[in-house]
């Protein structure tokens, strides 16, 4: 298979940008051979995003996703590995370990020079074109609004207590965007019955954190959603177009809101 470009990019003139780093499921075969078989699997990807927001593509928004697996380096993690949740299980830069604990390298892990050589390699092309988009839309609109798309199983015991709520959404405590945007957000989303939460296991990774400035005019949003909302988890590789349907509508009302921001 011809490795695929490192990430899609569709450019919007409306001031949101849509990021999407973990639907991607391609491994280099360098990688993929020292992996284990869990590991070829990619069990934490964010399956089928990038298909959930297809509804952008009528709209005038940005779109940036990610084709390689969070394995090979994850690009919603600091370059220099910081932990976002101290004392809390995560995974890191270079995942070794799926979010239930299972080892992805048959032999040796990335060692120091391999992890540089991914963040140069995968993850600053990425957030160089993130940016980019970014001063685009603030030349364009003197201010841009980031939603970063992410999903996961509702259930991870190593991660969380209990069932993870159906969409969970992250403004860094109020640093990343306002409390006024995203009430407006949890409002636009309620009459779709989901249960919601703001600010709760799940805040906001790197790229919400790192991006979002409302003082220097970008308000960043992640969205971390359950995937019972759109498949069956237990077979997270099959998309489910009839339970999808709902969560759609309820994204095409975040989107709405974000571009009246």
């Amino acid at each position: 298979m011809t490795a695929p470009p490192l990430f899609t990019l569709r450019e919007g003139g409306s001031k949101l940008l849509v990021s999407i780093p973990h639907a991607g499921t391609y491994l280099p075969p360098d990688l993929a051979a020292r992996l284990t078989q869990a590991g070829r699997a990619v069990p934490d990807t964010d399956w089928h995003v990038d298909r959930l927001y297809d509804f952008l593509s009528e709209l005038d928004v940005t779109v940036l996703v990610a084709t390689h697996s969070r394995i090979v380096v994850d690009l919603n993690r600091g370059p220099e590995g910081a932990r976002l949740y101290p004392g809390q299980a995560e995974t890191g830069l270079c995942p070794t370990e799926s979010f239930a604990g299972i080892r992805y390298y048959a032999g040796h892990p990335p060692d120091a020079a391999d992890v540089t050589t991914r963040v140069a390699t995968y993850w600053q092309p990425y957030h160089t074109a993130l940016q980019a988009q970014l001063t685009r839309l603030q030349a364009l609109h003197g201010d841009a609004v980031v939603l970063d798309g992410h999903s996961i199983h509702g259930s991870i015991p190593r991660l969380f207590d209990g069932a993870l709520p159906d969409l969970n959404f992250g403004t860094y405590d109020d640093r990343a965007a306002s409390p006024a945007l995203a009430a407006r957000i949890m409002a636009a989303t309620a009459p779709y019955g989901f249960i919601q939460v703001l600010n709760g296991r799940f805040k906001g990774g790197y790229i919400t954190r790192h991006y979002g400035n409302p003082a220097a005019g970008v308000q960043a949003i992640q969205l971390e959603m359950a995937w019972r909302c759109y498949l069956d988890e237990s077979r997270p590789q099959g998309y489910d177009p009839s339970r999808a349907a709902r969560l759609i509508d309820a994204l095409r009302a975040v989107v709405r809101e974000l571009l009246r921001a």
